[in-house]
């Protein structure tokens, strides 16, 4: 097999953003009187976009309050998007060895286009990628196909000359509907057991460089 694109989900494979998150959950909840949470509660919720990550984090609440919480929880994470946020250990050289081979690179996240390029920038990582598309891009978000097959169809590439990267039940089922071959990683967010589906592991982005660069 010969990649010739990697199709990245973006917390939680290629940054730690989980203390970033928490803290804008945290504001909301302060803001509705309720207590804080745990990063590894926070960290169960993550993975859906940021209106369910409102929603989750706010049990009971009206919709009227959600829609207002989503707007809290997007300004405090735009305002403190990489206070704690950071590039696990070995993705940059990983990234930068990738591009080097002339293998193209995309970001496909539930997270708003505009933050996952905004944290991208503050990481010093957003020159690498070619398309960066968010869980407000396109009608559809993972797990649905839709993102990765309007990103293949963006890059001019069959989906078998892809690979789709990601940390969570959302990435692998969204490369498998989409007939693109998914590498799970985990050290991400993701349980064992929600991405057991992949057809790949990577235990460190060393792995997943060999994985890439040897077609698997």
């Amino acid at each position: 097999m010969i990649i010739r694109a990697v199709l990245f989900d973006l917390d939680g494979t290629l940054v730690d953003s989980l203390e970033d998150l928490t803290d804008a959950v945290n504001h909301i909840r302060s803001a509705f009187s309720y207590p804080p949470l745990t990063a590894e509660a926070v960290r169960l919720k993550i993975g859906k976009g940021s209106r369910h990550l409102v929603q989750q984090s706010l049990p009971d609440a009206m919709e009227t309050d959600i829609d207002r919480a989503v707007e809290m929880f997007l300004e405090f994470n735009r305002e403190h998007i990489a206070d704690k946020s950071r590039l696990y250990p070995g993705i940059a050289e990983t990234l930068r060895e990738l591009a080097a081979r002339d293998i193209r690179l995309a970001v496909i996240s539930n997270k708003n286009e505009d933050l996952s390029a905004l944290i991208l920038e503050h990481l010093g990582i957003r020159p690498l990628f070619e398309s960066i598309c968010g869980g407000d891009t396109f009608p559809e978000r993972k797990p649905s196909p839709l993102p990765l097959l309007k990103v293949a169809e963006k890059l001019d590439l069959a989906t078998c000359e892809c690979v789709m990267v990601g940390d969570s039940c959302n990435d692998i089922q969204a490369g498998k509907l989409a007939n693109i071959t998914s590498i799970a990683c985990t050290w991400g967010y993701g349980s064992a057991e929600e991405i057991a589906g992949a057809d790949a592991f990577a235990h460190t982005p060393r792995e997943l460089l060999a994985l890439i660069t040897e077609g698997l």
